[in-house]
């Protein structure tokens, strides 16, 4: 096995790792790693994440479900116009994507330049949310008409089905403020979500490109390994510093990932 290809499979460990330590962050690794460690095209690249990230989230809900952390009814009701957007948008929108969108003079945007920048953009948001200290983590807000739960369902979609992301660092904030669910038990309810709404835009993929199952399913088992011990490392550590330290890792990651797709036109 090559050198690359080892640290990748280390890098894997460590997305697992992420997600069980604090609930979510595992695309804002997968999608860069496959990306530009491990060569993959951002498309494929983001199809994977959508694999590896659900079914190691599938796991990490099992865990949470054990300690009386998950809210299945709340997940599951939001959860369907989420899985709708994803697999439409993976299905047919990012197919539906021209290879060249614009041409400026010496300048080409790309579809693969355009999908990890916009995945740079939400990174930057994502790393607010870890960064900024939330004092209010229980009980906050009124449950809202499920129809307002529905479009905001269908937009963070959208968006997770375009960048190949779980969508955790979107979803906890929304179950806590909209379904008023406590931070802990919105964190392990994200998680059903994600796993729904990743592994259901995935099979959108499977219609339209190549996998190589061998690679993806050695790569998530690798994941898994990591989830595991996330979850019971988490017992021991804080998970506030760490979220917050990662949400600093997430903006240099994004700004390095604007800084070489812009430096690529």
């Amino acid at each position: 096995m090559e050198t690359i290809q080892i640290i990748g499979y280390v890098g894997a460990l460590i997305v697992g790792l992420v997600m069980g330590l604090i609930g979510g962050g595992g695309s804002i690794l997968t999608v860069p790693l496959l990306v530009y460690l491990l060569g993959y095209n951002p498309v494929l690249a983001t199809a994977y994440s959508l694999f590896v990230v659900g079914t190691t989230s599938m796991v990490g809900t099992y865990q949470k479900f054990k300690e009386g952390l998950v809210d299945f009814k709340t997940g599951l009701a939001f959860s369907f116009p989420s899985f709708l957007a994803v697999y439409l948008s993976r299905r047919y929108l990012v197919p539906g994507i021209p290879d060249t969108i614009l041409n400026f003079g010496a300048y080409t945007l790309t579809k693969g330049m355009a999908i990890m920048v916009f995945f740079a953009i939400i990174m930057l948001f994502a790393s607010v949310l870890m960064i900024k200290n939330q004092k209010k983590t229980d009980a906050i807000g009124t449950k809202q008409a499920y129809y307002k739960t529905f479009i905001q369902g269908l937009i963070i979609g959208t968006i997770t089905g375009l960048i190949g992301a779980g969508g955790g660092f979107l979803y906890v904030p929304a179950l806590v403020l909209w379904a008023n669910i406590p931070m802990k038990k919105a964190v392990g309810t994200s998680l059903v979500i994600v796993s729904i709404n990743s592994l259901i835009g995935f099979t959108g993929d499977v219609q339209t490109l190549q996998i190589e199952w061998l690679f993806l399913l050695s790569f998530t088992i690798t994941s898994i390994l990591g989830i595991i011990l996330g979850v019971y490392l988490s017992k021991f550590i804080s998970g506030k510093k760490l979220k917050k330290g990662f949400g600093f890792f997430t903006l240099i990651m994004a700004v390095y990932i604007v800084y070489k797709e812009t430096s690529l036109m």
